[in-house]
C-alpha cells in the first residue's frame, strides 16, 4: 500500500495578509493622521493664558486678532484680575490700529466702570489723543478739538502731578492753537468781506481765549486794522490791544502781499 504524504500549508501568512489588505481599504476611505501630527493647540484657555496670547498678538502688529482675545478673555473671566488689564488691551489695540472711535468708545467704558483705577491719567490721555487725531482743518468744524481740549484739562486739574499731566499741556496749547487759527480762519473772512463787527467780535475772542499760543501778533494787527475801518474810537474792545511796533503789517500766512495801510 502506497502512502502519499501531504505537505500542511500554514493558514497564518494568509490571515495576515488579509488583515493588511482589509485595513488599507478603510483608511482609503477615512481620513486618518497620527497622534503625533496632529495640531495641539497651545493656548491655555485660562485668564493668563488668554492675556499672554492678547499681548502677544499686540506686540506682532496684529490688533484685530488682540482684541478678539482680550475680548474673549473679558467674556469668560469677568472676575479675573486679568480682565481689567484685557479692557485697556482692547482700547489700546483699537488706538494703535487707528480706529479711533472704536478707541474712544473703549476708553470712555473703562473710565465708566473703573473711576478709582491707577491707570486713569492714562486713559484720559489716551481718550484726549482719540478726539485729537481726528481733528480736521481749519476751515471744518472744530468739535474734535474741543473734545480733545477738555479731557487734556481734566487730566491736567484731576492728576496735576502725573506725568500725564505734563504731557497733556503741551497738547492743550496745541489744542488752543487750532482753535484760535480757526476763529482767526472766520474772522479775516469777515474782515476781507468789509464785516468788520463780526471780524472785531472773533480776533478778540482769539486773545481774549487763545493768548500765547503763537497768534498774537497778527491778531493784534487785525484788531487794530479793524478798529481803524470802524471809525477808531466810536468802537468799544472788549480787549485793548496796544499796537504793533513795526512800520508794516505782518506777511500774510498763506503767501499773500500784506494789506497796505491807507493814508
Amino acid at each position: 500500500m502506497i502512502i502519499v504524504r501531504t505537505k500542511r500549508i500554514s493558514l497564518a501568512p494568509i490571515r495576515l495578509v488579509l488583515i493588511l489588505s482589509g485595513l488599507i481599504l478603510i483608511l482609503a476611505g477615512c481620513q486618518f493622521s497620527w497622534p503625533w501630527a496632529k495640531k495641539i493647540d497651545l493656548t491655555r484657555a485660562t485668564p493668563d493664558g488668554l492675556y499672554q496670547q492678547g499681548v502677544a498678538y499686540y506686540q506682532d502688529g496684529s490688533y484685530k486678532k488682540a482684541v478678539q482675545v482680550f475680548q474673549r478673555l473679558k467674556e469668560e473671566y469677568p472676575l479675573s484680575k486679568f480682565t481689567i488689564m484685557a479692557e485697556l488691551g482692547i482700547a489700546d489695540s483699537h488706538f494703535s490700529d487707528k480706529a479711533w472711535p472704536e478707541a474712544e468708545l473703549s476708553y470712555s467704558e473703562f473710565l465708566t466702570l473703573h473711576p478709582t483705577n491707577e491707570n486713569l491719567p492714562y486713559v484720559l490721555y489716551q481718550l484726549g489723543l482719540c478726539h485729537f487725531n481726528q481733528i480736521s482743518t481749519i476751515d471744518r468744524d472744530q468739535s474734535e478739538a474741543i473734545k480733545a481740549l477738555r479731557e487734556f484739562e481734566r487730566l491736567k486739574t484731576r492728576f496735576p502731578n502725573s506725568k500725564f499731566a505734563f504731557l497733556a499741556e503741551k497738547m492743550i496749547r496745541e489744542c488752543k492753537k487750532t482753535l484760535g487759527e480757526q476763529e482767526f480762519y472766520v474772522g479775516e473772512f469777515y474782515f476781507n468781506q468789509k464785516q468788520y463787527r463780526a471780524a472785531l467780535a472773533r480776533f478778540e475772542k482769539i486773545a481774549r481765549e487763545y493768548p500765547n499760543v503763537g497768534l498774537d501778533y497778527k491778531v493784534s494787527y487785525y484788531i487794530i486794522e479793524t478798529k481803524r475801518h470802524l471809525g477808531g474810537a466810536g468802537v468799544k474792545s472788549e480787549q485793548p490791544v496796544q499796537p504793533p511796533m513795526l512800520p508794516t503789517p505782518p506777511p500774510d500766512p498763506r503767501g499773500a502781499p500784506p494789506a497796505r495801510r491807507t493814508p
